[in-house]
């Protein structure tokens, strides 16, 4: 079986104080319904559990009343940092499930093909991950005053969601990761820390987060312009 953890836990803090940018409206529907719409439309997941902040269960089970997804779903409250709200994820997703794919709730453009794709990949590997080769030349600063030095871009990746794996292998990199006591930003960090390979699935449409206010009129253009 073939799951989906979609986080949509976070503070999104970058937007304001007071914004919720989830629930802004993007092309006639809020942020995460696009999000959840891509996974619910996408023929290889057959359940989706969606993590969200403690306080908001009501808000996602009126939206849901409106979408009337086509694939049953969960809602799980997160927790303090992400790692946290993507294990109480794991934790409920169904008996049977063997690969779980990890998606961000502020990327609502994700393609149904790169899903796919990941999941290919993630049955191959063991984990997979969306990205972008990185094409603006990166510096490196250590106070975020003066350049130190630039880094080979030829051997730079941009990491995306979704972030797909064989489920016993990310419950497994993030039982390690608890043990130590780390925060990551990411799961693909967990998997590095056990030595599991991962496989980049290059992402050919744009995929973009929502973090900014500036980032809105972009992604609304996006969307008016997919399937």
């Amino acid at each position: 079986m073939v799951c989906a953890v979609i986080v949509a836990a976070g503070k999104g803090t970058r937007m304001g104080p007071k914004v919720d940018k989830l629930f802004l409206e993007l092309n006639g529907a809020p942020v995460i319904a696009h999000s959840w719409r891509r996974f619910d439309q996408c023929e290889c997941i057959e359940h989706i559990v969606l993590v969200v902040r403690e306080g908001m269960q009501s808000a996602f089970a009126e939206l849901a009343s409106q979408l009337k997804p086509a694939k049953p779903f969960d809602l799980v409250p997160g927790g303090p940092e992400r790692q946290d709200s993507v294990w109480n994820g794991l934790c409920k997703l169904p008996a049977g499930a063997s690969i779980v794919a990890i998606q961000d709730a502020a990327r609502p453009c994700t393609s149904r093909e790169l899903i796919v794709a990941t999941v290919v990949a993630a049955r191959e590997t063991g984990a997979a991950v969306a990205t972008q080769a990185v094409t603006d030349t990166i510096k490196e600063s250590g106070d975020g005053k003066l350049i130190e030095r630039t880094l080979d871009r030829s051997r730079l990746w941009a990491v995306q969601t979704p972030q797909t794996f064989r489920v016993e292998v990310i419950r497994r990199a993030l039982e390690a990761v608890r043990k130590k006591g780390l925060i990551i930003t990411d799961d693909t960090a967990a998997c590095e820390l056990i030595g599991q390979p991962v496989r980049l699935v290059l992402s050919a449409a744009p995929n973009p987060k929502v973090t900014r206010a500036a980032d809105l009129p972009y992604i609304e253009i996006l969307l008016k312009n997919q399937p």
